[in-house]
């Protein structure tokens, strides 16, 4: 008689452990599936002649692909490239951690390096090293977030009460996206309506394709894009119709209408398409970190992003995605450091992934954290959502780091979920769009996600959303809504974001503008880290402001809650 071998309790115990749930792969270096060493990456090198780059990284002029011309005529300074590239790699790394050199300092270096360089002085860092190193080099004094704001329904009344919170609660931009890309003219409108009820100045986007994006964009519905992708391949680029010049022509298409725009790329994107050539996941994200930098765009959005599961899988995975951080900081980009799309069933795992920008801090810290329930997120999850608020907030408070969100009341989160609820009901009442009953606006005020919520009549939801673009419905049209239904301060509010087109000023650099309406970047606040005692700390009004929480008792009387 046979029996099975007897198992361990405590082996039974950790399979059951969330962490195992998680999908875990060896290395692969032939397909790139490697995060950051790949015997297949070039070595450093350039060769300049006549002012031109003639040879990048081992790879003569006659044999550069689309990114190499681009990257070598647009992205690095020909003028410092040799000397830059002279220095060791090493003594790079020291530059990044030495309080005594300035982020100044740093950036001649780097603007001269070349992708296989770049590489070889981050593979010289660890984790803490990297982290300190982003601490100066953020190009923003202030860090700040960013949060997702989607609903299962795609609900425009969910999607402004979520808004209006999360804007409250401490977020200077939001982003939605759609199930049915139809709806995105409510939905852009609702997210635009409702981060004004919460606190004036947060900017918004709605993430579609390109063309839509662009449209919304010209049309003053939204104030900033993100998703216009880069990849660090090739045959990948090739699979969106795209190159690096039409992507710089789409950015100064933008611009030119004085429209804050970054790029997107990250780490595992080339692999999950099945088109790495062979290399390292990170190197070819340093590849779209300088096509971006030559294109002109004045951030990225990146951190593995939509395809963290796969770094999230191999060796070191983490770890290179702090280092795509840190990189896009190196070379003087805006950084919208990822923590967003969701990858791992471990709450101490989805921590350690959320430390590394925390702690240091980013000019967004997440690029997308979700303001609502997970399961109406539609960027398919956030490593955080809503229900982490306060988890959140503990962290902010026993570091003493500043992630840029704060505790609310439960009494001031009602009344703005409402007012913002009401204040869409006036703009569709306004443009003559499907009507936004009490029963949705009592509904919306009380609820967590779309479950608690009444259904809308999708049909004519669509019709109204295709009416708005027949119509040349703007941004100006919704001020006006706003100020007719009796909300005259949000509508002074979205009219500042909207005169931000005139002036120029969210162009700069890792520029968000402040409830005072006021931009914030990194020309008039530049990052001044130059070690212990300098830079960005929490003190005053807002640390005061993030002792805060939802349950801290009085010293003198532990019966009476003071948070």
């Amino acid at each position: 008689m046979t029996t099975s071998a007897r198992r361990s309790k405590r082996t039974e115990a950790l399979e059951q452990r969330p962490v195992n749930l998680d999908g875990f792969v060896e290395e692969w270096p032939e397909v790139g599936m490697v995060a950051m060493d790949s015997p297949y990456d070039p070595e450093p090198g350039v060769r300049v002649e006549d002012g031109v780059i003639v040879e990048l990284d081992g790879k003569p002029r006659a044999e550069f692909d689309f990114l190499d011309q681009f990257i070598a005529d647009h992205a690095i300074d020909v003028d410092a490239t040799e000397q830059a590239m002279a220095i060791p790699a090493v003594d790079i790394a020291h530059l990044l951690i030495d309080p005594r050199a300035t982020r100044r300092d740093v950036l001649a270096v780097t603007r001269g390096l070349t992708p296989a360089k770049l590489l070889e002085v981050v593979k010289t860092m660890n984790v803490v090293e990297m982290m300190m190193a982003l601490q100066k080099m953020r190009a923003r004094r202030t860090p700040a977030n960013q949060a997702h704001a989607t609903s299962a329904r795609d609900n425009p009344v969910q999607v402004a009460a979520d808004a209006a919170e999360a804007s409250l609660r401490g977020f200077r931009e939001l982003e939605t996206t759609l199930g049915v890309v139809r709806y995105a003219p409510l939905v852009a409108i609702a997210l635009q309506v409702g981060a004004q009820a919460g606190t004036p100045g947060v900017l918004t986007q709605c993430a579609l394709e390109e063309a839509t994006e662009l449209e919304l964009g010209m049309r003053g519905i939204t104030a900033y894009a993100e998703t216009i992708s880069v990849y660090g391949t090739e045959p990948v680029f090739c699979d969106g119709d795209d190159t690096p010049w039409s992507k710089a022509f789409l950015a100064s298409a933008y611009a030119s209408r004085g429209i804050k725009m970054r790029f997107t790329s990250g780490t595992g994107s080339e692999v999950q398409m099945g088109n790495a050539e062979g290399k390292s996941m990170l190197y070819l994200e340093i590849r779209c970190i300088l096509v971006t930098k030559g294109a002109g765009v004045q951030g990225l959005q990146n951190g593995s992003i939509s395809c963290i599961g796969v770094p999230g899988a191999v060796p070191a995975g983490i770890r290179a995605v702090l280092a795509e951080n840190l990189i896009a900081s190196m070379v003087d980009l805006e950084c919208a450091s990822g923590n967003d799309q969701s990858f791992s069933h471990s709450d101490m795992r989805r921590v350690a992934r959320l430390l590394p920008q925390l702690l240091p801090g980013t000019d967004f810290v997440c690029s997308g954290y979700s303001s609502t329930p997970n399961y109406d997120n539609m960027f398919a999850g956030s490593n955080v959502d809503a229900e982490d608020y306060d988890d959140w907030n503990v962290l902010q408070r026993d570091l003493q780091v500043d992630g840029g969100l704060r505790h609310v009341p439960e009494a001031e989160l009602l009344a703005v979920r409402n007012r913002a609820a009401r204040a869409l009901q006036g703009v569709f009442a306004h443009l003559g769009l499907p009507p936004i009953t009490g029963r949705e606006i009592e509904a919306v005020t009380y609820a967590h996600g779309s479950k608690d919520l009444p259904p809308r009549d999708v049909l004519e939801d669509l019709k109204a959303a295709q009416s708005v673009l027949d119509r040349g419905v703007t941004g100006l049209d919704i001020v006006k809504g706003l100020d007719a239904a009796g909300f005259t301060d949000m509508a002074h509010s979205l009219l500042a974001v909207l005169r931000q087109r005139v002036s120029g000023d969210l162009l700069h650099t890792s520029a968000i503008l402040t409830p005072e309406l006021e931009t914030l970047s990194a020309v008039n606040d530049t990052n001044d880290y130059a070690g212990p005692g300098t830079g960005y700390r929490p003190s005053g009004a807002r640390w005061e402001e993030m002792k805060r929480l939802r349950h801290v008792v009085s010293a003198q009387n532990p019966e009476r809650e003071v948070g």
